[in-house]
Formats: C-alpha cells, sequence, structure tokens
C-alpha cells in the first residue's frame, strides 16, 4: 500500500488503537514485526497512520496481542477496510483538514450527543447563523473561503442517526445576526426538535443545579464504545478525544448537563416562548 502524507482523523484513531493494543500486550515495535514476518518501519508506518493495514495482518496482530474482543476487532477492520469517499472529499485542500476529519467522523457515527453554550450547534445552524458566525472570524475569510464554510456546514447536516443535544439559554439568546435571523433559528431548531430521531433539551439561566458552563462538546458514538470520540473547539480547529479516560468523564458530564436541563416537550414551549419575545 502506498504511504500517505495525510492521514485522516480515522485513520490515524485506528493507528492509535493498535497502538494501545500492542502497548497492552507488552510488547514493542520490534517484536511486533517478528510476529508479523515485516520489518520495524512497517509496525512504525501503521502505527502513524501513514501506511494502512489489510484485514489479515490486522487480524493476525490482534492475535499476537491477545486481544479477544472480537466486536471491537470486528470495528477496527471496517475501519482498515473503507474505502469511502464521501462528500466532505471535494472540500480537500480548499478548507482546514479539521472541517473533512469532522464530517466523515459525523458520517460514520452511531450516535451523536451534544452541549453548546455560547452558539448554536452546526448541525442545527440555518444558513444565515451559519454565515454570521463565520463572518466573525479574525482574520476575516475571504468571499470564497467563507461561502466554502457555509455550505460545508449546511451539507454536514444531512444525518439520520440519533442525535441528543442541549442548549443553554445564552445560546438562544445572543443574536449573531439579526432579529429576523433569530427567529428564523428558533424554528429551524423546533422543526428539528421534532424528528423521532432528534432531542433537544435546553437548559434555562434560571435553572437550578447547573455548574458546567465549561461542558461545550460533541460526544459521537463509535460502533463500539472503545471507539467513541469527543470533538473539542480549540482556537485553530476541532481536538480529537479519545482516551477511554477522557471518554468515561465526557459521558458523565454529558449526563449531568442532561440532568439540569428541561425534558424536551417544556424546552419545546421554551423555544417557542423566545420565538414569541422577537
Amino acid at each position: 500500500m502506498p504511504l500517505r502524507n495525510e492521514p485522516t482523523a480515522r485513520q490515524s484513531r485506528l493507528a492509535v488503537e493498535l497502538r494501545r493494543l500492542r502497548d497492552a500486550a507488552g510488547l514493542t515495535s520490534r517484536e511486533a514485526a517478528d510476529l508479523l514476518g515485516v520489518t520495524p518501519p512497517v509496525i512504525s508506518q501503521i502505527e502513524s497512520g501513514i501506511a494502512g493495514v489489510s484485514e489479515k495482518r490486522l487480524r493476525r496482530l490482534a492475535t499476537h496481542y491477545a486481544c479477544a474482543d472480537e466486536e471491537f476487532i470486528g470495528a477496527l477492520v471496517a475501519m482498515a477496510t473503507d474505502r469511502t469517499r464521501g462528500w466532505w472529499e471535494e472540500y480537500r485542500r480548499r478548507l482546514p483538514t479539521s472541517f473533512l476529519d469532522l464530517a466523515e467522523l459525523e458520517h460514520h457515527a452511531h450516535f451523536l450527543r451534544e452541549v453548546a453554550i455560547l452558539y448554536v450547534p452546526g448541525l442545527l445552524q440555518t444558513e444565515d447563523y451559519a454565515r454570521a458566525v463565520f463572518s466573525s472570524r479574525v482574520p476575516e475569510l475571504t468571499p470564497e473561503e467563507l461561502e466554502l464554510r457555509v455550505r460545508h456546514r449546511l451539507q454536514r447536516q444531512q444525518l439520520s442517526i440519533p442525535y441528543e443535544v442541549v442548549i443553554h439559554e445564552a445560546a438562544l439568546r445572543i443574536r449573531v445576526s439579526d432579529r429576523a435571523a433569530a427567529k428564523a433559528q428558533l424554528a429551524r431548531i423546533l422543526r428539528a426538535s421534532e424528528a423521532d430521531h432528534v432531542s433537544v433539551r435546553v437548559i434555562p439561566f434560571d435553572m437550578d443545579g447547573f455548574a458546567g458552563a465549561g461542558s461545550t462538546m460533541t460526544y459521537v458514538g463509535g460502533p463500539v464504545p472503545r471507539l467513541d470520540t469527543v470533538v473539542r473547539d480549540v482556537p485553530h480547529g476541532s481536538a480529537f478525544i479519545d482516551s477511554e479516560a477522557q471518554l468515561g468523564a465526557f459521558r458523565t458530564r454529558f449526563r449531568k448537563v442532561e440532568t439540569a436541563s428541561l425534558d424536551p416537550g417544556r424546552s419545546r414551549d421554551f423555544i417557542n416562548r423566545l420565538a414569541e419575545e422577537l
């Protein structure tokens, strides 16, 4: 297989998981190479994501690493053999890699959970809202860069997997554009909340017991819990978090935030009242 110049986040995740399995088995890369009948640089390339791995080699490695979790191994094989070229590929070398990685991650997700404190989540934004958010960027984007980001964000919204989102009242009230755009944005959230696979919950300002203002996150469910991912915004893009300990902490954090929110029915009533105020 040819070497990759720039592994995707999904390819890098596969590499990380294979390295974790080797470490758990207490083997060096040289020992793993001997077991597979290759040179140590091959193992290094696989574990850095710049080289792919066949199903046969992956299963041999899993056997040598004494991994008996067949569901997990099957999920790794699916990652290794997937040749999907999704819609996001049209943006390659036109948008930052993190945009493509996020779209690919969502495409393969089994469910999504999100906490939004200051901004409406990208998967629920209207075109006007998204354009206003990207227009506020410093340094300013060129008109072409702006439109590419808006179009990419809207294309990300074509998902039908279970989606749970908790939105703070602050995100619903902050006007990133004008009054008309704010009202249209609330209407967009209400329409989305009517879908069977979507759950929208709101945390009002006057709700007691909410101390999670720093809980903004996107929790992406993988085919098995070990392959879940948390996405958090950082100054220059998105950070992908996948350590088992941190995933457990973020699962707990989401449930704590959810507990501090209104149920979906009362949340819709709350959003309707906000819309009536505009």
